[in-house]
């Protein structure tokens, strides 16, 4: 069961650990972990079974600053010929198959288990890799017309998971979407940066030094380098970007 996460609060799960666990056993004990992906039975109180597990698209060599796939750990073209306003980025799989199916079902069916495992996926792939950890969790914000539409933000979704693994705090509304933006799927990286160029304010002071941005899928990464040049403008000095999956912006 994730934290209930309230507009301009900054939680941890630390309090609430004793009674996380008594729900999460109840939740298993009523509703048996079934995975997602072949209907049989889950392993690790996961709805993923140990065989689609070993199959799903884990990022293990990439850039070492935007995380696009690369075929050795490395830094690639891009990063050494252009800087970021982002410190680093890491995600935990390629956008292929079937995650790229799990993503796409969390944001446009509303499949809200699926942001349960994929965040759990992606702290125990954060975990590996070994990630510094930040004070503090910002989960991409939709515009308010977007959320209303949706129901929910994936980016948050994606993130409660996070929080209770890391015990980190998280501020959902310390940013907004200062205007609604256009879809960006179909926009190549130049139209992507110009659709959400000034889409990003922040709402509540930062006093964190390290922070990291939540978000379900990067390509161009256009949206992560905007919103940390917002951060780093209020006088954040590091913003890492944590994303479920990268993607390669194919032209």
């Amino acid at each position: 069961m994730g934290v209930m996460l309230m507009a301009g609060w900054r939680l941890s799960t630390g309090k609430f650990s004793r009674v996380n666990k008594w729900l999460l056993k109840t939740h298993d004990w009523l509703l048996p972990a079934t995975c997602v992906l072949c209907g049989r039975a889950g392993a690790e109180g996961r709805d993923l079974c140990p065989d689609c597990a070993a199959e799903l698209p884990y990022l293990s060599t990439s850039c070492q600053r935007c995380a696009i796939p690369l075929p050795q750990t490395g830094i690639c073209g891009q990063c050494q010929q252009s800087s970021h306003s982002f410190d680093a980025a890491f995600a935990a799989f390629d956008y292929q198959p079937p995650v790229a199916q799990l993503i796409q079902g969390l944001k446009f069916n509303g499949k809200l288990h699926n942001a349960r495992l994929l965040g759990e996926l992606m702290a125990k792939q954060l975990a590996v890799q070994g990630v510094e950890l930040p004070e503090l969790l910002i989960p991409v914000p939709l515009h308010r017309a977007r959320l209303r539409e949706r129901g929910f933000n994936q980016a948050l979704e994606l993130a409660r998971p996070l929080v209770k693994a890391f015990d980190i705090a998280i501020s959902p509304a310390c940013c907004q979407r200062a205007r609604i933006t256009s879809a960006q799927t179909g926009l190549d990286a130049k139209a992507r940066r110009r659709n959400l160029k000034g889409a990003f304010e922040l709402v509540e002071p930062l006093v964190e030094s390290h922070v990291a941005i939540v978000d379900d899928v990067m390509t161009t990464g256009s949206t992560a380098e905007i919103l940390a040049k917002t951060l780093k403008r209020a006088g954040v000095a590091r913003v890492d970007v944590w994303l479920c999956a990268r993607a390669a912006l194919h032209n």
